[in-house]
């Protein structure tokens, strides 16, 4: 009888252990399940505290219909100048590198070249017969009309002045092309180099040539470019061209140098497809002083076609479980205890941090819900 009393005893001792142990290894972390049946998540105010969780209302929002699409940061035809010699020569000085800020009319390189020489020459020879040819063409235009000279000296004199004058402008049109002055030729000051100047102001991209380098009016020297007004060239595909319109109002980033979003406008649309069935989308920037972007840099963007609204709650209440979104609404709030209940929920859409969900029941609206560190408490 003693034998079973101890036996009894060590059984309830035993069963007394466990229960203590099992205490021991509830939960100690932002939340747990209330005991018994209910399946609710109990937080103290101070875990809520701790946490910093919030409670927060769905709220209606616009959510906009978007196009996604990519391109690159360019500048209007009248900012780029490929910069190349009207006549060939050597390159006898280049002291600029790119990087170099140039201002418009300032000077490039130099180009030497033993027709240059050739070319003053001949025009100083036009230069001078002309004084000569015009003093004739006159003699004879007054001999004819007093009938003294005969109408064959007067055409051959008229066409000797004319063809000179004609050899003189071409003459003193390509001097100035090369930036040498005629009226130092005239002087007789003539020179074997001709320079090249700024066309517009802005920064050196290119420079393909050297001191000695021999170029040709069809080789580029170098390129400038003037990023005072940049925009976006955006490459929409043929599906989506019809629901692109001026005034949209475009998103993009630059993802090889920021996270940052920045704002643009459609300005122009194309009005031809290209070989990727895609079409251009011109688009000017919003605050495009304040930018900082360079040329050629790649973008990634969005265009807002329309929006709609639609009830949200920040993405960080939003929680996936096997591909299913849950989110945890307040069911009550006790003293200073909390009593969460996991709801499930459809997606429709993120937006600046924010989710969209439909089928939600009207009573739903109105409720509270756990809008930070729910992540926190899903994990369990």
């Amino acid at each position: 009888m003693q034998k079973h009393s101890y036996k009894i005893l060590n059984v309830l001792m035993l069963a007394f252990l466990v229960s203590c142990g099992g205490e021991e290894k509830s939960p100690k972390g932002s939340g747990e399940s209330v005991a018994g049946t209910d399946d609710r998540i109990q937080i103290s105010q101070e875990q809520f505290d701790q946490n910093n969780m919030k409670l927060d209302v769905m709220k209606e929002m616009q959510f906009p219909v978007m196009i996604t699409t990519s391109g690159m940061i360019d500048v209007p035809p009248e900012n780029r100048a490929v910069v190349s010699a009207t006549m060939g020569g050597y390159i006898k000085r280049a002291p600029l590198l790119v990087g170099d800020r140039v201002r418009k009319g300032q000077l490039l390189v130099t180009i030497e070249n033993p027709e240059f020489v050739a070319l003053q020459q001949k025009y100083m020879e036009i230069h001078g017969q002309l004084s000569y040819l015009q003093a004739e063409y006159d003699r004879q235009q007054t001999m004819v009309d007093e009938k003294i000279s005969s109408q064959k000296s007067f055409l051959k004199a008229q066409s000797d002045f004319k063809t000179a004058v004609a050899t003189y402008n071409g003459l003193r049109k390509q001097l100035s092309m090369m930036n040498i002055s005629t009226e130092q030729v005239e002087k007789g000051n003539i020179s074997s180099v001709a320079s090249i100047f700024a066309p517009i102001a802005g920064s050196i991209t290119k420079v393909n040539v050297s001191k000695g380098t021999y170029v040709s009016p069809a080789v580029p020297i170098m390129e400038i470019i003037n990023n005072d007004h940049i925009h976006l060239e955006l490459s929409v595909f043929e599906k989506d061209i019809m629901n692109i319109k001026k005034g949209q109002m475009v998103e993009f980033k630059i993802p090889e140098s920021s996270r940052e979003t920045f704002k643009a406008q459609v300005h122009l649309v194309g009005t031809s497809i290209d070989q990727n069935r895609t079409i251009k989308v011109h688009a000017h920037l919003e605050n495009e002083e304040k930018a900082n972007f360079l040329t050629g840099m790649f973008v990634e963007a969005n265009i807002i076609t329309e929006s709609t609204k639609k009830m949200a709650l920040p993405t960080e209440a939003i929680n996936i479980v096997d591909d299913q979104a849950y989110i945890l609404v307040l069911d009550d709030k006790l003293d200073d205890q909390y009593y969460f209940k996991r709801m499930t929920v459809t997606t429709n859409g993120d937006y600046n941090e924010m989710t969209a969900l439909e089928n939600l029941s009207g009573d739903n609206l109105n409720r509270q819900f756990l809008t930070k560190g729910a992540f926190n408490l899903m994990g369990e």
